[in-house]
């Protein structure tokens, strides 16, 4: 479980860098997610740092396991 948690974790992350980077060097956000959603600027900056917390949890968990 621990493992599906980080994987989830790395997308989420991965996508909201993509977004921010899109929507700061480009002229709009990279990803999978603009495809299906028009998402702020700010909720890719949530979706990052969601994903790195989620990312963080799930490779500490798997270590101390």
């Amino acid at each position: 479980m621990k493992e599906i948690v980080a994987v989830i974790g790395w997308v989420t992350g991965i996508q909201g860098v993509l977004g921010v980077a899109g929507r700061t060097f480009g002229d709009g956000p990279w990803g999978m997610l603009r495809k299906w959603w028009e998402i702020p600027t700010a909720g890719y900056v949530v979706l990052a740092v969601a994903g790195l917390a989620l990312a963080v949890y799930g490779e500490t968990a798997k270590k101390r396991a």
